[in-house]
């Protein structure tokens, strides 16, 4: 073999190395590059975009709400790449539309919490330093580090994705998106009413609700479809029948989102409440489609379920708000989801052990 024939034989192994996100050092090696690629990026950008000007904290055209949106772009695309590299890497080739959908509905939340969360670090800062600017090269630097270290954790989580961490995911940006809306809502008193009063109006709060809400849906259909692959059951048709059902309560999620209660009100109460009871029932037939479950969870989803019922009588005699009703069983159902990823991943390692064993 000639130098040069070896020569790029050497160079075609180290990328193929580098581009193997099955092995940890590469993964961190790629992670550190593409925060490295984002902060020239962005730092370019924010040099393009404002020049060499002292620029305020939070609020528009500050240095604060570049770095938000800016980081969320970077976000979108870390993550998107990331996971099209680790699947490479595991060999698999072709993507259908569920694969674009989830992927796309992923980089998504990801993207919307970096946005969310530099602004509010933003919003927290500028009432720290009342009336403060910020110089033009800590401004440059500032912009290039957030979106840097937007890249590094988007790009490791998209190399990382498992089911709990998607279920992390699922939580934060289900939480920073709601409550964002309940902070920027231009009615002070959206409470006395519900909390689908978030996405009434045509505002910027209405838009992060029902955008939210939409997003979330997806997302849980996604769990939905790994979550279930492959869980230990006796009952043949089970793992089907929890997939169906965590689908229905997804998409029942997505409705509540499309259709506004204001201009939808019949069929946004109705897939609110089909939602309801889609949970309903999976909680209490989960033992008999997922034989392997432990008694404290299934323990555990009945008070959850009990405890929505309470709060359900307690609105109907004017005790409680329907706001709190809707909130509490909101966190209710999606905690019970996070656990049930859990114990079905418990299920499927004692599985994996056990066949081992035998």
């Amino acid at each position: 073999m000639s130098d040069s024939s070896s020569s790029t034989a050497v160079r075609s192994s180290g990328l193929a190395r580098v581009l193997d996100t099955s092995d940890e050092r590469a993964r961190e090696s790629l992670s550190l590059t593409v925060g490295a690629v984002a902060f020239v990026l962005v730092v370019l950008a924010a040099l393009v975009t404002f020049g060499f000007a002292d620029l305020p904290i939070a609020g528009p055209g500050s240095i604060g709400q570049f770095t938000a949106v800016a980081s969320g772009i970077v976000a979108f695309v870390a993550f998107v790449a990331g996971l099209l590299l680790t699947w490479r890497s595991h060999g698999r080739s072709r993507i259908g539309l569920l694969d674009v959908v989830d992927i796309v509905a992923l980089a998504f939340a990801h993207a919307v919490i970096a946005v969310l969360g530099w602004t509010l670090l933003a919003i927290i800062l500028e009432q720290a330093f009342i009336g403060a600017t910020v110089f033009a090269l800590p401004s440059l630097m500032l912009a290039g580090a957030g979106a840097a270290t937007t890249a590094y954790v988007v790009f490791y989580s998209a190399t990382h994705m498992d089911l709990p961490l998607l279920a992390v995911v699922l939580a934060v940006f289900l939480t920073m998106g709601v409550l964002s809306s309940m902070l920027t809502a231009t009615d002070p008193n959206w409470w006395h009413d519900n909390l689908s009063a978030l996405g009434m109006s045509s505002n910027v709060s209405a838009w992060a609700f029902n955008i939210t809400i939409v997003v979330a849906g997806f997302l849980v259909t996604t769990l939905a479809r790994y979550t279930t692959r492959d869980i230990p059951t006796d009952n043949p048709k089970g793992t089907a029948r929890v997939r169906l059902t965590l689908i229905i309560v997804g998409i029942f999620l997505a409705c509540v989102g499309i259709f506004h209660v204001d201009d939808f009100f019949a069929l946004h109460t109705g897939v609110a409440s089909g939602m309801a009871v889609a949970f309903a029932v999976l909680v209490f037939r989960l033992p008999h489609w997922i034989t392997g479950v432990t008694r404290t969870f299934v323990m555990v989803g009945w008070v959850f379920v009990a405890v929505i019922v309470v709060l359900a009588v307690l609105f109907a005699i004017q005790y409680y708000t329907l706001t709190a009703v809707e909130l509490v069983a909101g966190v209710l159902v999606f905690t019970w989801i996070i656990l049930f990823i859990r114990n079905a991943a418990a299920l499927k390692q004692d599985s994996d052990a056990a066949m081992t064993q035998s």
